[in-house]
């Protein structure tokens, strides 16, 4: 008899797939590491987020976010995403767009007024965080959620710390500030601004604290020796800066020189020209190539007109008058002198050499270790003082909002469990799904979206927003470029491609599962996963 068209067999229907001993390997489910989430300075569950806003369900993507990361509007914003620069899509086409869509989402909840849940239980435990900066908030946050009572003592009198005065606000709107500080605030904290802490074993005491983080931000810009004139109009970034948070904004001239090849000088000599320079002219040391700057931050500046003098040194400042010298590299990569000099005219220099951290707050306490200007601190981030716990700018680490945010969360983990009279344990990671364990060839080509940037002349002469937001099409366009690394999605490829009927679908959600007693171990699943999911193991004898 002939058959009108051909019958899939359910799972266990036929005994003659049975396989008997002969069996050598045999696939299992595993979920492996994003590169993303390893990447993530702050810790997020990335691929987790991404796959709720994949579906269009924002609130919980951002809710799923903000378990790890309370400030997304802002780290979509200033975070120069690593983790994109991790993506295994980047060698599809372009990275997914990680960054643009944590923004969205971020901006989405402030239009929406989404609002964190406070705790349900309180500890009866008391925390004093110093310094309201993007660590310090973190921290805050995540103490607070675990129910301890949080008091923040800020020394300056806006909350925020280098996130209102290191970052311009063509970069970071204040409003977005200021919303998710807001909502941090609002499950229950403390804050006092203006009030700066001098000693902190007595501020500890004096307000019966069990425990403290330090989050003093690196406000105090270094100096460097450059002999000048008694006129010489000369200051630092950072100074400069902050400034623009006042009411008197810095009168700087027409002609900018700005020192140093850093995040920071870059947003002095941007910020210059926002102020009405016709020139802002960066000199640096040494090339492009090995600018400590973030390359499309170099790329914007130069977009706005700012001139960049590379191989050059500051030797002498004069009324009006630079005299510079040209630099050569060594074989290592060194710049060193050529004898060779020029003149920059300028009427103002701004120096932007690095940041420190005031660490007076610290004179005096025993057991702590200082060196190279910051606090050395133990793998559960606690200083040599038991009870006192440091992080962000603080520690030796990069000094970017990320890592602080990261650094507030570890801390916050870390305090829980030491009030507790514990330890905290990460859990252990998997092994990361690099691009060889992926059959990219299910995906096809989807160009990354490119976010909307302001028009050239407005940037020039105004401090509105220069990278512009995705909107809800886009976004969800963003979101479904990622490829899953490492853990099931559910697409049915192994369900539907097992020749022996072998894989049983366990219902939305649940995945799947293998029945062992039908497999031969042909590895067809392995080799029809598209995001890595199953591997291969020996057969246990």
């Amino acid at each position: 008899m002939e058959h009108p068209f051909a019958t899939s067999l359910d799972p266990g229907t036929s005994l003659a797939n049975q396989t008997g001993s002969w069996r050598t390997s045999k696939p299992v489910y595993v979920d492996r590491m994003p590169p993303c989430n390893n990447a993530c300075p702050a810790g997020e569950n990335i691929q987790n987020w991404l796959h709720y806003a994949e579906s269009g369900d924002y609130e919980s993507a951002w809710r799923t976010l903000t378990t790890d990361n309370p400030l997304p509007a802002i780290m979509g914003r200033v975070c120069y995403h690593p983790c994109e620069t991790a993506c295994n899509r980047v060698q599809i086409d372009e990275a997914v767009g990680i960054n643009s869509v944590e923004r969205f989402l971020g901006d989405t909840a402030i239009q929406k007024g989404w609002r964190f849940e406070p705790p349900k239980t309180e500890t009866g435990k008391r925390v004093l965080i110093v310094g309201a900066g993007p660590s310090g908030l973190s921290a805050a946050y995540h103490l607070r959620r675990m129910g301890h009572h949080v008091e923040i003592q800020e020394a300056g009198p806006y909350s925020g710390g280098m996130m209102r005065f290191g970052i311009p606000k063509y970069r970071l709107p204040r409003e977005i500030l200021d919303a998710e500080i807001k909502r941090i605030l609002d499950i229950g904290l403390e804050l006092k601004l203006n009030t700066k802490v001098d000693r902190i074993v007595e501020s500890m005491k004096a307000g019966r604290f069990d425990a403290a983080f330090l989050a003093v931000g690196a406000h105090i810009g270094k100096r460097a020796f450059v002999p000048a004139g008694s006129a010489t109009k000369i200051l630092d970034a950072v100074t400069m800066l902050r400034s623009m948070e006042g009411e008197e904004q810095p009168l700087l001239g027409r002609r900018v020189v700005v020192y140093g090849g850093g995040n920071t000088a870059l947003d002095a000599a941007r910020t210059a020209k926002r102020l009405g320079a016709t020139e802002a002219i960066i000199v640096y040391r040494r090339t492009r190539d090995r600018m400590p700057a973030h390359d499309f931050e170099v790329e914007e500046a130069l977009q706005e007109g700012i001139l960049m003098k590379w191989l050059s040194t500051i030797k002498r400042v004069d009324e009006g008058v630079l005299t510079v010298e040209k630099m050569k590299l060594d074989e290592k990569g060194f710049p060193q002198p050529t004898g060779e000099f020029e003149t920059l005219e300028a009427d103002s220099l701004v120096l932007a050499l690095g940041q420190d951290v005031d660490l007076a707050l610290l004179d005096g306490v025993p057991g702590l270790e200082i060196k190279d200007g910051v606090v050395k601190v133990a793998p559960n981030m606690m200083t040599g003082y038991a009870g006192i716990f440091a992080g962000g700018d603080m520690v030796p680490s990069e000094r970017t909002v990320t890592v602080a945010v990261g650094h507030g969360k570890k801390a916050a983990r870390n305090i829980d469990a030491w009030l507790r009279g514990a330890q905290y344990g990460p859990a252990e990671k998997h092994e990361l799904a690099s691009i060889d364990k992926l059959n990219v060839w299910y995906f096809t080509d989807a160009p990354k979206t490119v976010q909307p940037t302001l028009e050239i002349a407005r940037r020039q002469s105004t401090f509105d927003e220069v990278q512009g937001g995705l909107d809800e099409t886009n976004a969800l366009y963003e979101a479904r470029r990622c490829l899953s690394c490492g853990n099931c999605f559910e697409c049915d490829n192994c369900y539907g491609m097992c020749p022996d009927n072998a894989v049983i679908k366990l219902g939305p959600g649940n995945r799947f599962e293998f029945n062992y007693d039908y497999c031969k171990g042909c590895g067809i699943c392995v080799q029809e996963c598209p995001c890595g999911a199953i591997a291969m193991v020996p057969e246990e004898t």
